[in-house]
């Protein structure tokens, strides 16, 4: 089947899916953080305290998601994703009406819970139930809506910045939001795979078995992942939010950076799509222990770069990974655990990969504090992703052969 055949066939699924985590945005860091100077100005709050306080909420959603995020294995995709966009607009609101710094972690706490964490775990939910043979393309068409995010909204939003009140554009967020329901609604009127559906309809992990959460947990595999769970979602996450203090220390304007950001979602669809049609060709277990070798080359570079040149050398390897890391790790839990308890798994995950987006502006705000510059802690971030390359590749060698392909499509 082609590609364009491919898409055809599925449009309504890939296409909520898609939906889905572009409204995710509002609750990821790489927007929350196009407004930090104007919320530290507004709160009076220093580059620790603000990494604190961000650490702080999404430590809580983490938390939550370990629960909330089993919802996906009882409620259908378009009822349970229909609420949490409400949700998400609520928590888009409450940003734009809060007038003290101390509710600034119930804040963020919202939009990290609604947005990065159960708007997006719906969306790679549904793909890696809703699809087995062609998972890879699936989950690299439904996660364009993460690239088209990253691209559009920072430029419009910094734009809108000099004209509007940082407050109105979060009411601007939850317009948008609220105006997702009905469309979602109207794309997943029938959903591909229903929950009704037998087990032989499902995917069958190692051993051929599905795995339960707790099982998961308790196996070595889990922990091998670990640090690759928690890399990106902490360091791609803190140079993000603090990417207003990495303009001012490479002597650019804000504007500046984020104009690059095109280019780095450009590739990042790029590798997207690539991994996808690598996942499908060659499976998860031949890719997965290597994708985060770019991100040790991107930190490098951005802690040396000096040039326009040079930044988007950066911005193109962190683009490599952040592209494969929307199909790889999502299909990782499928394809080695099974789907029958993907939602309550890929939970556990989401909330370790949460945690890391807590972690990592949180201590690179309290380095900053302390005298470390941002660009000696990229180099310190090299050397963990170094780290976690040799646990997932030790990991995925041990258990690779208990892989039992299902026959389904």
């Amino acid at each position: 089947m082609t590609i364009l055949a491919f898409f055809r066939d599925n449009a309504r699924w890939l296409s909520a899916g898609m939906l889905l985590t572009f409204l995710s945005s509002f609750g990821q860091t790489f927007f929350i953080s196009i407004f930090a100077g104007e919320i530290r100005e507004g709160f009076q709050i220093s580059h620790g305290q603000w990494g604190g306080i961000y650490a702080l909420g999404t430590t809580a959603s983490a938390v939550v998601m370990v629960w909330a995020g089993g919802l996906t294995d009882r409620f259908r995709a378009r009822s349970l994703g229909a609420s949490i966009l409400l949700m998400l607009a609520g928590a888009c609101l409450f940003m734009a009406v809060n007038p003290v710094w101390w509710l600034l972690p119930l804040v963020i706490f919202c939009l990290r819970f609604t947005g990065q964490g159960m708007t997006s775990h719906i969306a790679v939910v549904a793909m890696g139930r809703w699809f087995t043979a062609t998972r890879g393309k699936a989950l690299a068409f439904a996660t364009l809506g993460f690239a088209l995010g990253e691209a559009l909204l920072p430029l419009i939003f910094v734009a809108l910045l000099a004209v509007y009140d940082w407050r109105l554009l979060w009411v601007g967020a939850a317009v948008i939001a609220v105006a997702g329901i009905p469309a979602l609604v109207s794309l997943l009127r029938e959903e591909r795979t229903p929950q009704s559906m037998a087990q032989s309809d499902q995917s069958l992990g190692m051993d051929a078995r599905h795995w339960s959460r707790n099982e998961t947990l308790r196996h070595p595999l889990f922990w091998f992942m670990v640090p690759a769970l928690l890399g990106p979602g902490a360091f791609n996450t803190a140079f993000f939010f603090h990417q207003v203090h990495f303009a001012d220390v490479k002597d650019m304007s804000h504007v500046e950076l984020v104009a690059m950001f095109p280019f780095y979602t450009l590739v990042g669809i790029a590798a997207m799509a690539l991994s996808g049609w690598g996942l499908d060709k060659l499976g998860t277990p031949r890719l997965i222990p290597w994708f985060q070798l770019p991100m040790v080359a991107a930190f490098v570079v951005f802690a040396y770069a000096d040039s326009t040149a040079t930044m988007l050398l950066g911005f193109f390897f962190l683009a490599l990974t952040t592209g494969a890391n929307t199909t790889l790790p999502n299909a990782f839990w499928a394809e080695f655990f099974g789907t029958r308890y993907l939602g309550s798994i890929k939970a556990m995950a989401a909330a370790v990969m949460v945690l890391g987006s807590a972690l990592g502006p949180g201590l690179t705000g309290m380095g900053i504090d302390l005298g470390m510059g941002i660009e000696t802690q990229f180099l310190l971030v090299a050397i963990y992703f170094v780290f976690a390359t040799i646990m997932m590749s030790m990991g995925v060698a041990r258990y690779r052969n208990h892989i039992r392909k299902s026959v389904l499509s």
